[in-house]
């Protein structure tokens, strides 16, 4: 009875129903924690929201079968990638040659709303505070408790909740994050000091679904240009740009354009822009520059292609303060390159619960202390790799090189 006790006081708010949001809700509802999520949308996602294709290391994908009751659905969610292959493309002969092939890839592919969708499904639905927005938070005296207020936007209702720890997984502009990193700021956008760093360039992104089409002159004619397609993650390399093409589940297909230019101005807290007609029309130009015109003609059937500005920060040495931690983005911003945001945001959940498993709430510092230090070290360098990766292929300058 005691036990159960302890286990009732073992609360955790958790801002930001994102996968590392969801992931941590599964961590710690599996270790007794009694968990609210705090979203600020207005729903679960459903349909196809903005956002695209991801890749799951052979990690991820165990802890996510370890989550779900049935591991059968996450095989059917996602594909294989056993192949990873970048190849040169020649801008004037629309020629592709292969450049390294690595045929022991062990990732599987999904759609970000599926995945979502997949763990979600698999939480019990009365621990999500949808349509709720993060204001602030009060730490008591003594650490024991953390309260949160935020605001219901749908009625504009303040509300406050206690518990033991408070989780920031609300993204790389992280608000929560700006409490203890005040003085890190590298841009400032929306009235909103980030810590962030423009990468230099900025990615479009489009899913194609070429579920029932008519015409399947599209389809055959990138699966002969990219013959692997289905099972491989295919990297085109271009002059000063680098192009990326896989399948996803239910017939649709994931492209990104890596464009080089200034950092834009967004007027919004987002990483996302909203892009014109003339921005898409003249994306497809560039596409055309550098591209084989069958991987043009995917984009130029994609509805809705979208563009995100790219940017990362600095390694963090310190991810939690008292009764607040970060996971995901929000402990360490990193570029698209490797596959490693999602999978990092798996992981931490992941780690986080074992630790408070292991030292108690009795313990939390201790326990967000041994986070920490298994975390920190690791992410630090895939952030820093994935920076690296993405200058080079993007053609851009790297420190102490040529």
């Amino acid at each position: 009875m005691a036990e159960k006790q302890k286990k009732k006081k073992s609360k955790v708010i958790i801002v930001g129903g994102s996968i590392a949001g969801v992931s941590c809700a599964h961590a710690l509802t599996s270790i007794g924690w009694q968990v609210v999520v705090i979203e600020k949308t207005a729903a679960p996602p459903t349909g196809s929201p903005t956002g695209a294709g991801l890749g799951l290391d052979s990690l991820a994908q165990m802890l996510i079968t370890s989550w779900i009751a049935n591991p059968q659905l996450l095989q059917h969610a996602t594909l294989p990638l056993t192949i990873d292959q970048n190849q040169a493309s020649d801008s004037s002969t629309k020629v592709n040659w292969t450049l390294t092939r690595d045929e022991e890839f062990k990732f599987r592919a999904a759609h970000w709303a599926d995945l979502h969708g997949l763990l979600y499904n698999a939480l019990p639905p009365d621990i999500f505070l949808w349509d709720h927005q993060f204001i602030s938070f009060s730490i008591s005296e003594d650490k024991s408790y953390i309260k949160v207020k935020a605001k219901v936007l749908r009625n504009d209702k303040i509300v406050e909740i206690d518990g033991n720890l408070l989780v920031a997984a609300d993204g790389c502009l992280s608000l929560i994050r700006q409490n203890f990193l005040p003085d890190l700021k590298l841009r400032y956008i929306s009235q909103c000091n980030t810590l962030r760093r423009y990468s230099g360039y900025c990615a479009w992104r489009g899913v194609l679904d070429f579920s029932g089409r008519e015409d399947p002159k599209t389809i055959e004619g990138i699966r002969k240009a990219y013959p692997d397609l289905g099972k491989c993650l295919y990297f085109d390399l271009g002059s000063k740009t680098h192009c990326v093409l896989y399948e996803l589940p239910n017939k649709r297909l994931n492209w990104i354009f890596y464009v080089n230019q200034p950092e834009p101005e967004i007027k919004r807290n987002s990483v996302t822009m909203k892009v014109s007609e003339d921005m898409i029309d003249e994306m497809m130009k560039e596409a055309e520059k550098a591209w084989v015109p069958e991987l043009v003609k995917v984009m130029k059937e994609t509805k809705n292609p979208f563009l995100n500005a790219i940017y990362d920060c600095d390694p963090l040495r310190q991810i939690y303060w008292d009764n607040v931690v970060l996971i995901g983005d929000a402990a360490h911003p990193t570029t698209p390159h490797g596959l490693r945001s999602t999978n990092m945001s798996i992981l931490d959940a992941a780690v986080l619960g074992k630790c408070l498993e292991k030292w108690g709430v009795e313990n939390l510092h201790s326990a967000l202390g041994e986070y920490q230090s298994i975390r920190v070290p690791v992410t630090s360098k895939q952030v820093l790799h994935s920076r690296k990766l993405g200058r080079i292929k993007q053609g851009l300058h790297l420190p102490n090189r040529e």
